[in-house]
């Protein structure tokens, strides 16, 4: 376990080590971490969704987790939600999951199809809501350490308002304590809401808190919040 409190001890950058889920409608806390990268990422069709992830371990294992699906490589372009002005070009991987369990999935769950709106009912996934966060941060968050005023900072961004009141609500629930402020517009034309300065680094502890043992996060996203909190650490 490092100082930050997050055990790494089991983390293998390149293992997989995930089982396909029992029923990918019940909750459990890799069906909650699966649908929380769809409704932070993914586009999403009648019997198609796609998720989107830089972290090539993160696609293998959604993979593994819907019982296999196509896995297709790119480089894309993203414009940085604070400053369109910047562009970050990086490997993304397409995780594609099809049929009948999608359309189940979004009536269930209330996951937006095409231009219809979401409703995003995740109350079946309570005793997982740890696992459904992570999903959620790693597909719609970021994580960086702030020079300026020596902690970890935590911010959720999205096209969809309506997912970020949810997130907001989800994270007023807690365990931790874990205030936000805002939902704001981004410049290009999303978006975003942080945690609390004071409150991030806990938030983050916690939502990757027995991680390791379930192989359920990307391994790079959680690389960087142990920077982050390593760095805060140590300002």
């Amino acid at each position: 376990m490092s100082d930050t409190g997050i055990d790494t001890e089991t983390e293998t950058d390149t293992d997989i080590d995930v089982a396909p889920a029992d029923d990918l409608l019940k909750s459990a806390p890799e069906t909650a971490y699966l649908w929380g990268h769809v409704a932070g990422s993914g586009d999403i069709e009648a019997e198609a969704a796609t998720i989107h992830t830089n972290d090539e371990t993160c696609a293998n294992r959604l993979a593994a987790i819907a019982g296999g699906g196509d896995i297709d490589k790119q480089e894309t372009a993203h414009p940085y939600a604070h400053n369109t002005s910047v562009t970050r070009r990086k490997d993304e991987y397409l995780v594609t999951i099809e049929g009948a369990v999608v359309a189940n999935a979004t009536g269930a769950f209330g996951l937006p199809v095409g231009d219809d709106a979401g409703g995003y009912r995740f109350d079946v996934f309570e005793d997982a809501r740890k696992q459904l966060l992570r999903g959620l941060l790693e597909s719609c968050g970021t994580v960086c350490f702030k020079s300026s005023s020596g902690t970890v900072g935590i911010s959720f961004v999205h096209d969809d308002r309506n997912l970020l009141e949810r997130i907001d609500r989800l994270l007023d629930s807690c365990p931790v304590d874990a205030p936000t402020g805002d939902i704001s517009e981004t410049s290009s034309g999303g978006y975003w809401f942080g945690i609390d300065d004071d409150a991030a680094g806990d938030f983050g502890t916690w939502v990757y808190d027995g991680s390791g043992e379930t192989n359920l996060f990307a391994p790079t996203r959680r690389q960087k919040l142990t920077r982050s909190l390593e760095e805060a650490e140590n300002a």
